[in-house]
């Protein structure tokens, strides 16, 4: 070829066609379809062969044709309304994997806080012919901003209230508690304070219940939990509250955090006050967001949700019902773990 010659134009290969890999294989389409699709009565080494074909020759079943057999899409929605992704995301990435192998798709849909968006994210979801509907949210005692009580497919709910008769997934914010204070105690803590988040939401009351409920079976004082916002500024204020009085045998020796932000500015609090971490005072947050615990000084043990746990298990959980398998229905608790690095 010439300096000067044009180069031959890139086309793409066609795809494989069922035909060839039934010829490669030595049967016929009829039982290349088959063992492809897992029908049919043959010897398990016929299947395992053609399968192997279709492999070897990069074949790809057209999806919407195994869509139109079985007369479902492999696909399913996750609604939610966790715009940052802080609890969707990982969330998100449980029900892939719970998914993945069976080869069904998940697509993410932010509702926001708007209903009107949240109509047109499921009304594009039902047109999109999906098998099911994942919800999904930022607190475990608000709805989503939409109706999914009457829809004709599954719907599985995580990180997010139900609706009345459906399958429910959280995670046990009172058991992880006792996972905090019971540290503390195998520690050697005895005098040991809650700051937590706004009284508005659920799982402060759940978490400060579990949290007084450890110190009262080992027989230590309790007290009123300091109640504020989600955030490193409400944790700097606490510790004013907590040390601010003179005398060090008054002051806690451990503080339990309600989440990571806030154990982050009492950490920080304290640090500025001359106060050791872990050496004199102990503490331990909520949420195990891995970004804000290991930037901590010193890193912050924290309460893992298992959140990814969380989503595979509402994965697993939807495909039975879509496979038409009953749930009971009812709100399941799935265990935190601890994360336990310096701080307490």
């Amino acid at each position: 070829m010439s300096a000067d010659a044009e180069p031959a134009p890139v086309s793409a290969k066609p795809p494989v066609t069922l035909r060839e890999v039934a010829a490669a294989a030595g049967v016929s389409v009829a039982t290349a379809s088959k063992a492809l699709n897992g029908q049919g009565r043959m010897t398990a080494e016929t299947r395992e062969r053609i399968r192997e074909t279709a492999r070897l020759l990069g074949f790809r079943p057209n999806s919407l044709a195994q869509s139109l057999l079985r007369k479902r899409s492999f696909t399913v929605g996750l609604l939610t309304n966790d715009t940052y992704g802080r609890f969707s995301l990982p969330l998100m990435a449980g029900v892939s994997d719970a998914l993945v192998d069976k080869g069904v798709s998940v697509f993410l849909c932010n509702v926001e806080d708007d209903p009107r968006l949240g109509q047109l994210h499921v009304e594009a979801m039902l047109d999109k012919r999906v098998d099911g509907i994942v919800a999904t949210g930022k607190r475990i005692d608000r709805h989503l901003p939409v109706d999914l009580s009457n829809l004709r497919i599954p719907v599985v709910y995580a990180f997010t209230q139900p609706d009345p008769g459906a399958v429910g997934l959280v995670s046990d914010d009172a058991g992880g508690a006792r996972l905090a204070v019971e540290q503390f105690l195998r520690l050697g803590r005895r005098r040991i304070a809650h700051v937590t988040g706004p009284e508005s939401f659920a799982v402060v009351h759940t978490r400060a219940e579990a949290w007084r409920d450890v110190l009262k079976e080992n027989g230590l004082p309790t007290a009123e939990p300091l109640l504020g916002a989600w955030s490193e500024a409400w944790g700097h204020d606490a510790v004013e509250k907590l040390f601010g009085k003179a005398g060090r045998e008054g002051w806690p020796d451990a503080v339990f955090c309600g989440n990571d932000q806030i154990a982050r500015g009492v950490i920080d609090a304290l640090r500025e006050r001359g106060i050791r971490v872990p050496e004199d005072v102990g503490v331990i947050g909520f949420d195990n967001w891995e970004i804000v615990a290991e930037a901590t000084r010193p890193p912050l043990t924290s309460v893992d949700m298992n959140l990814a746990s969380l989503g595979r298990e509402a994965g697993l959980a939807l495909l039975s019902l879509v496979e038409g398998q009953p749930a009971a229905p009812g709100i399941r608790k799935l265990p935190c773990r601890l994360v336990v690095r310096q701080s307490g």
